[in-house]
């Protein structure tokens, strides 16, 4: 029998998301309907899925019009587009990253994975058998980790290099120098990355024209790139339950592909015309700058909020994402981040995530998802406000 450790995360968000007053530990974007997308189009009158279609299989790798215009947007730019045939479609990212895992690596294998993240990407690859290191990531380096670090972490038998950029649940970003030099170091062992950019590309506190700006990995000419996405978390649209795989590496998407078969026919058909919708060129620019907008906003919020907080808590700013990692402490000594979250929920109603559900090493930390509606994500600061204030005496310490 497959060893499946808890979902830490997963059965934290199961347990409360559904029970409270303010969630502050939503991950994706406000989320919208479809009325919504349509009012955020150029192309108001254009319907979002036909009801008149048969509802087949459909499309086995993903349909024409959402892979062609997944293709324009990972094509903006630069010197080569990308093939729509270089992309498959999956029921969410969480299954495109289980995908990818399932056809690359297993016993014998070696995986390196970006820490803190999302506890699948190196858990999964655990469950299939292969050898897992976690390239970890410190607060006193602004959650950047090394490459001197990687290189430390490299076998003969490596396979593959994950990362998450932007990071969750630390919002920290890996740079266009970092991103240089990982592919370097990857490609002299002719290393696979696959990178998580699910929360891509909500850059609230970069612009393009930064020259660290973090491009996709697919644009930065390394072939055996494999990159994931979704239409949860920047795009708002978690119900729809589409994600995808891109690589200009053939081959891969291939290999990647047969796998597929083993675990996904298609994916809905009414929930890919919906997903085309919103990243057609007339939707997907309104869509995004409401989304950013709405980062800014609320960032700004959660700024103030660790700012009057700052006797009990410190972070390092999120650079992009929806996700912030705060340290809350009692006289220097970190709180029990689980207990602290139950009370604070409790009293109320306020949803933050223990940072334990990454690690048990965080002590102290939680996670915030900050780019809910505004009238959930700031009356819910205030809140915990009052509780940081009033309360934290009660919260045990960590152990």
């Amino acid at each position: 029998m497959v060893q499946i450790n808890e979902f830490a995360v997963e059965s934290w968000m199961d347990a409360y998301e559904n029970h409270c007053k303010y969630n502050v530990a939503e991950t994706c974007c406000a989320s919208i309907s479809v009325d919504q997308l349509r009012e955020l189009s150029d192309t108001k009158d254009k319907e979002v899925f036909s009801t008149s279609k048969p509802l087949t299989y459909g499309a086995i790798r993903g349909s024409d019009e959402l892979r062609n215009n997944l293709a324009r947007l990972y094509s903006a730019k630069v010197a080569s587009p990308l093939s729509p045939d270089n992309i498959l479609t999956t029921p969410g990212a969480i299954q495109a990253n289980y995908l990818t895992a399932y056809a690359l690596v297993g016993p014998g294998d070696h995986v390196i994975c970006h820490y803190p993240t999302y506890q699948s990407l190196y858990e999964v690859p655990k469950q299939l058998g292969a050898e897992v290191d976690l390239w970890k990531a410190t607060p006193e380096n602004s959650w950047v980790p090394t490459i001197d670090d990687l290189k430390a972490l490299i076998k003969p038998n490596t396979k593959l290099i994950i990362i998450n950029n932007p990071n969750n649940p630390t919002g920290a970003i890996l740079g266009k120098t970092f991103l240089e030099e990982l592919i370097v170091v990857a490609s002299e062992k002719n290393i696979t990355i696959l990178g998580d950019e699910v929360y891509r590309p909500i850059f609230h506190s970069i612009g393009p024209l930064d020259k660290e700006f973090p491009p996709s990995l697919l644009s930065m000419g390394y072939k055996n790139v494999i990159v994931t996405g979704s239409m949860s978390k920047a795009y708002s649209l978690a119900g729809v339950r589409v994600g995808w795989i891109a690589s200009r590496n053939s081959e891969l998407i291939e290999t990647i592909a047969s796998a597929r078969h083993y675990t996904t026919i298609s994916v809905s058909q009414l929930d890919e015309q919906v997903a085309a919708y919103a990243l057609h060129s007339s939707t997907v620019h309104g869509l995004l700058a409401r989304n950013i907008q709405l980062a800014k906003t609320n960032i700004a919020l959660l700024e103030k909020f660790v700012l009057k907080n700052d006797d009990e808590c410190e972070w390092v700013k999120p650079v992009a994402g929806t996700t912030a990692f705060i340290k809350f402490h009692r006289e220097g000594k970190p709180v029990d981040s689980v207990d602290f979250c139950k009370k604070l929920l409790e009293k109320t109603g306020v949803l933050f995530t223990p940072g334990s559900c990454f690690g048990e090493e965080w002590k102290g930390y939680v996670r915030v998802g900050f780019v809910n509606h505004t009238e959930v994500i700031e009356p819910g600061l205030t809140e915990a406000t009052k509780f940081v204030r009033k309360q934290l005496d009660d919260v045990e310490l960590a152990a």
